[in-house]
């Protein structure tokens, strides 16, 4: 009976407590509005925003290069609840960016979402080293792939209620300040080795699932004055290694923005940021 009660009233709380993202918390799935996803002359169909799921995406196909691979990356406003549309819930019905569509076979496209599922499909269909063919590498790319993919939306609570939410909570800050440095701990051991990626000298899809996440602590909640990125050392050339990749200087501004970046993207296309 209490749980009756309490579904029939469909409460929003993120319009109760608030936040920067109140408008777009719902709790029900499925699309709320009609209208067809746009569709370029690419075989793979991106639909994204540079949040770090979706640079995990952008930064990968730009390593890959325009010669091996071919895309256009759609910008989806999730402010304005475009992840909401019934072409976006088709290819997610989750609701989430970023989603792929891969048309290399028309009469029967491939639909993929999460981050992680993508990564892994990518590297898989092109033959990539960044998912080495090795078994025991592979596993270990693969082990640091999934840990990041669990891992991810720790970091994402502590940056909600340490930036986002209006009414700061000190547990709910300290609880994930807490998981968050012990998430960055674990990977400063990983990287004692004193190589310059977590598998060594290999960069993988599991670097490229990281980083984005690391860079998001300080230049998107700003939380430098609680979790000092800085002071993880290993984690700091290991960053630095990742950010000198001309594939993530593109990667990271694709879908984005910022003004240096661009919104909608084609293979190939010239970059403000990046020229």
């Amino acid at each position: 009976m209490l749980r009756a009660r309490f579904l029939s009233k469909k409460r929003n709380y993120g319009r109760r407590w608030g936040s920067s993202f109140a408008s777009i918390n719902k709790g029900t799935s499925g699309a709320q509005y009609q209208q067809p996803l746009k569709r370029g002359t690419h075989p793979l169909q991106l639909y994204s925003l540079a949040t770090p799921n979706g640079q995990k995406i952008t930064c990968f196909l730009e390593e890959l290069g325009p010669n091996h691979v071919k895309y256009d990356a759609w910008y989806v406003n999730i402010l304005e609840g475009e992840q909401f549309s019934s072409g976006f819930v088709e290819v997610n019905p989750n609701s989430k960016i970023p989603a792929l569509v891969d048309y290399s076979n028309e009469d029967e496209p491939v639909r993929i979402f999460e981050s992680g599922s993508i990564l892994l499909y990518l590297a898989e269909k092109y033959g990539s080293e960044m998912l080495p063919s090795d078994p025991q590498q592979r596993t270990e790319c693969l082990n640091w792939l999934f840990f990041q993919v669990g891992a991810g939306p720790y970091i994402g609570q502590f940056g909600h209620f340490y930036k986002y939410a209006n009414d700061k909570i000190p547990y709910a800050i300290e609880r994930y300040a807490t998981e968050t440095q012990r998430l960055l701990d674990v990977l400063d051991h990983q990287l004692q080795h004193g190589k310059p990626y977590l598998l060594g000298n290999i960069y993988t899809i599991a670097d490229i699932a990281w980083f984005p996440w690391i860079i998001a602590i300080s230049e998107v909640y700003d939380a430098s004055p609680i979790i000092e990125v800085s002071n993880y050392k290993y984690i700091s050339k290991w960053l630095e290694n990742c950010l000198a990749k001309e594939s993530t200087k593109r990667g990271m501004l694709i879908n984005s923005m910022n003004e240096l970046g661009v919104r909608d993207y084609s293979s190939g296309d010239q970059i403000a940021g990046c020229l």
